[in-house]
C-alpha cells in the first residue's frame, strides 16, 4: 500500500511540473517530441539527420537523457543546435522536474525554439508513464531489434503518437517482418502514424520532416489567436 501511494504521489507531482512545461511551451509556440525507444535503435542518428535537414528554416533544439556521458548532446551541437544533456546518474528515465531544471539551466539557450527534443534514456518501460510536458511521444524501433517488440512492450506503441522504424536499410540483411509490426502497431493504437526510416540512405526521411512541420504548423494555427 505504502509503495503504491508513493508512486502515485511521484506521478502526481511529475503531471502538475508537465503541465506547467506544457503551459510554458504553450505560450512560447514551441512544439515539444519526446523520442522514447531502447539503447541504440538510432534516436540520435535521427536527429543528426533532422538537424541537417531543418536547421536552415527551423530553430531546432534538444534535450538529451543518458545514465553517463554528454557524447549525445554533443553530436547534436556539431550539427548546429543547442543541446544539453542531462545525466540521470542511474534513473532509467526523464522527468518533468528534470527538464524544468535543464531549461533554467540553460538561461535562455533553449527558449525560443520551433521544435525542441527530447531523447529520452533508452529504455522501451520507465519513460512511457511519465509526462514531460510534450505534444507527443514518439517510439523508435531499428530493424535490427526484432519485430516482436510492440506486442511485447504495449504500452508506449500504445501511448506514442508516432512509430519510427529505423535502419531501414538493414532490412535485407535481418530478420524483420515489416508487415507484421505495422499490423502489430495498427492494433495497439489503430490513429497513430506509422514511419519507415533510413537516416543513413535518406529513404523515408521526408515523412519525418513533414511530419514535424505539419505537428508545429498546426500547433502554431490553433494557438493563433491566443498568440497575437
Amino acid at each position: 500500500m505504502t509503495e503504491i501511494d508513493v508512486r502515485q504521489k511521484v506521478l502526481a507531482a511529475n503531471a502538475a511540473a508537465a503541465e506547467a512545461l506544457r503551459n510554458a511551451f504553450r505560450e512560447a509556440g514551441t512544439l515539444v517530441v519526446n523520442l522514447i525507444s531502447s539503447p541504440g535503435s538510432g534516436k540520435t542518428t535521427l536527429l543528426e539527420a533532422t538537424a541537417r535537414a531543418l536547421r536552415d528554416r527551423l530553430r531546432l533544439g534538444a534535450l538529451d537523457g543518458d545514465i553517463a556521458t554528454e557524447r549525445d548532446a554533443e553530436r547534436l551541437r556539431r550539427q548546429g543546435i543547442p543541446a544539453r544533456q542531462i545525466l540521470t546518474g542511474g534513473a532509467c528515465h526523464l522527468d518533468a522536474r528534470q527538464i524544468e531544471k535543464a531549461l533554467a539551466e540553460e538561461n535562455g539557450r533553449l527558449s525560443g525554439l520551433d521544435v525542441l527534443f527530447i531523447e529520452n534514456v533508452g529504455n522501451l518501460i520507465c519513460p512511457t508513464s511519465y509526462d514531460l510536458g510534450e505534444d507527443f511521444k514518439v517510439v523508435l524501433l531499428s530493424v535490427t531489434e526484432g519485430d516482436d517488440k510492440p506486442f511485447k512492450y504495449p504500452a508506449i506503441f500504445a501511448r506514442a503518437a508516432v512509430t519510427v522504424v529505423t535502419k531501414a536499410d538493414l532490412l535485407e540483411h535481418v530478420d524483420f517482418d515489416l508487415d507484421a509490426v505495422r499490423e502489430q502497431v495498427a492494433a495497439l493504437n489503430p490513429s497513430g502514424t506509422f514511419l519507415t526510416t533510413s537516416s543513413r540512405t535518406g529513404a523515408g526521411m521526408a515523412g519525418w520532416f513533414a511530419l514535424l512541420e505539419k505537428s508545429l504548423a498546426g500547433k502554431r494555427e490553433s494557438l493563433a489567436p491566443a498568440v497575437r
